[in-house]
């Protein structure tokens, strides 16, 4: 097994190589190797997914190989009887340096060489770079200014003044340039060429003049151009729409998915004061590697707003939690025979199954569910045309597909007589315009939508972000979502299970300057189901996410090798998940 030396500890690495190279398509490096590996090498240029320019050489390190006799091949040993290492003439840069048998590796933590060369290359990217931190969006999360505390000079020894570039530069409608904080990585500019392939920036002027733009007349308006303020290790690109609404290391991150197509791109949350500020992807090298488009970034705004708080019932009229689910229950019972159910792609494989197990339990084998395609607006890269999180579930749980010129046909044949809806706010407010006046509807919904004053009872249902659910996408990959925001219904399951990370390390996961107006009164649909077959005197079975998710895998092969995320605190409670919850 081929090995090499990083500051005096040994590493196996033939196993690693091969494993890399099925993921990534790549040979990996030593940089890569090295942060796999947690020995931490400050570097600005290099990502993983782009090719290796060696701009910044900030990673660099010492590179030997032990020295060997000519004649026998044996080590040849110094006076203390370790091997002799022929080193480099110079430092090397980890980020395009392969992995090699016997390779030795000295980093600033054992080369002084290495440590003043990591502090003069600071040093030369902070002459021209404005000390603007206190005001900068990327304050907290930036490379460059976590790399300066750790390797860099105590001072600068530049008194002159600084080159002075162009600043607040919208380059397209969703990216911000500030030319004066650029390090010249190329980062960005690499994305636009090998990623997304849109080629619509480039590096101009020369010296210490030069900065990222688009070219004269053009917009930055790839649909993948936010990608790049994540790539900037500095503040020079910034997203326009989260610009100064907070700073991070106020925010909670919790891992979840986007829900705006089938893609299920892996993401993090980031919420403050119970309102999600923006929407992160996160590295999955199997369903969307390190990116995801604009458009994905921005839904964040739908968790926030037009939000449903609390169970009403026609005109908006509000009525007591309890009762309005004990409402849905004998509606249910009422109109056992003449109910059409309708699932949703959008609700987690956890509320569509129970209500699948409501609906059998009244006798009702068939549950549609509306598929919403919008053709042309998928590509080549990661945007789907499905603009639903989980259609694969409603497949997964045989629902039958169809779309609402075939429901409203249903409805108008006279044999249905109520109507309820989990969780597609589109669906709802299509059937309600042209409902039948002898047809109630019970819908779970988002948000208020076009005619939502007509619905017999408006159920607030929770969305991805409130609430523990399974989301499966267009290659069938299966993700479990965690809660992000807290709602007026904590059960103290929902409270140990809620992620608490924080860039400052504080793991809160209320804040003290949290409005009320912003926790909304809702439950995930799979919760409400449980009281409503108790108060409809039909079998459930269910009292947690745990145990729901539990009998699906039994059922589904697909989400066996799923394991829950461990809750941080032991279960012992008295009461039901759900008494919790409504009281």
């Amino acid at each position: 097994m081929p090995k090499l030396v990083i500051d005096g500890i040994e590493f196996e690495y033939g196993d690693y190589v091969i494993k890399y190279e099925a993921e990534c398509g790549r040979k990996p490096t030593l940089l890569q190797f090295a942060l796999d590996h947690g020995v931490e090498i400050p570097y600005f240029c290099y990502h993983p997914a782009m090719s290796i320019p060696t701009n910044c050489r900030m990673c660099l390190c010492e590179v030997g190989f032990p020295e060997k006799d000519r004649a026998t091949g044996e080590l040849i040993r110094d006076e203390n009887g370790n091997p002799k290492i022929n080193w480099g003439r110079k430092p090397a840069t980890s980020c395009n340096q392969e992995l090699l048998p016997d390779m030795v590796v000295r980093t600033n933590r054992t080369s002084p060489v290495v440590e003043k060369a990591q502090k003069g290359v600071l040093e030369f990217i902070l002459i021209n770079h404005p000390l603007d931190c206190p005001i900068c969006d990327q304050a907290g999360e930036c490379p460059l200014q976590i790399n300066t505390y750790k390797y860099g000079p105590e001072g600068s020894r530049f008194e002159l003044q600084k080159v002075h570039k162009p600043k607040r530069v919208p380059l397209g409608p969703r990216v911000m340039l500030d030319a004066e904080r650029c390090i010249n990585c190329t980062r960005c500019t690499r994305f636009a060429e090998e990623i997304s392939k849109s080629k619509q920036i480039s590096i101009i002027a020369r010296g210490d003049k030069n900065f990222p733009a688009a070219a004269p007349g053009q917009v930055f308006d790839d649909p993948y151009s936010m990608n790049t303020i994540d790539l900037c290790p500095v503040g020079a690109l910034t997203s326009i729409d989260f610009r100064f609404k907070a700073r991070v290391w106020e925010m909670n991150y919790t891992p979840s998915v986007c829900t705006g197509c089938s893609r299920n791109c892996s993401i993090d949350v980031w919420v403050r004061d119970n309102q999600v500020l923006r929407l992160t992807p996160r590295k999955n090298l199997k369903v969307n590697q390190y990116w995801m488009c604009d458009e994905g970034r921005l839904d964040y705004h739908k968790f926030n707003e037009r939000r449903i708080s609390g169970i009403k019932t026609k005109n908006d009229n509000p009525i007591e939690f309890v009762e309005g689910l004990r409402l849905c229950a004998d509606m249910l019972n009422k109109h056992k025979g003449k109910t059409l159910f309708i699932g949703s792609a959008y609700a987690t494989l956890e509320s569509n199954y129970a209500l699948k197990q409501v609906a059998a339990a009244l006798g009702e084998k068939i549950i549609y569910y509306v598929p919403h395609i919008q053709k042309g607006w998928g590509d080549d890269f990661l945007r789907k045309d499905d603009r639903t999180p989980n259609a694969a579930s409603c497949r997964l749980l045989d629902f039958k597909e169809a779309n609402i010129e075939e429901l409203k046909q249903k409805l108008a044949s006279g044999k249905i007589s109520l109507v309820y809806i989990v969780e597609d706010d589109q669906v709802s407010s299509s059937l309600v315009a042209d409902l039948p006046q002898n047809v109630e509807i019970i819908a779970h919904a988002y948000q208020y939508f076009e005619h939502f004053e007509k619905v017999s009872v408006l159920v607030p249902a929770a969305t991805s972000v409130e609430a523990a659910g399974t989301f499966i996408n267009c290659d069938n990959i299966p993700q479990v979502v965690m809660q992000a925001k807290q709602i007026a219904r904590m059960t103290p399951e929902m409270w140990m299970a809620m992620a608490k990370s924080r860039l400052d390390a504080g793991g809160v996961a209320v804040d003290n300057w949290r409005h009320p107006e912003y926790i909304i009164d809702c439950l995930p649909s799979w919760m409400l189901f449980t009281k409503i077959a108790e108060f409809a005197k039909i079998p459930f079975g269910f009292d947690s996410h745990k145990s729901i998710f539990a009998k699906l895998q039994q059922e589904f092969d697909i989400l066996k090798p799923i394991k829950l995320p461990k809750r941080n605190r032991k279960e012992s409670f008295k009461m039901s998940q759900f008494e919790f919850a409504i009281h």
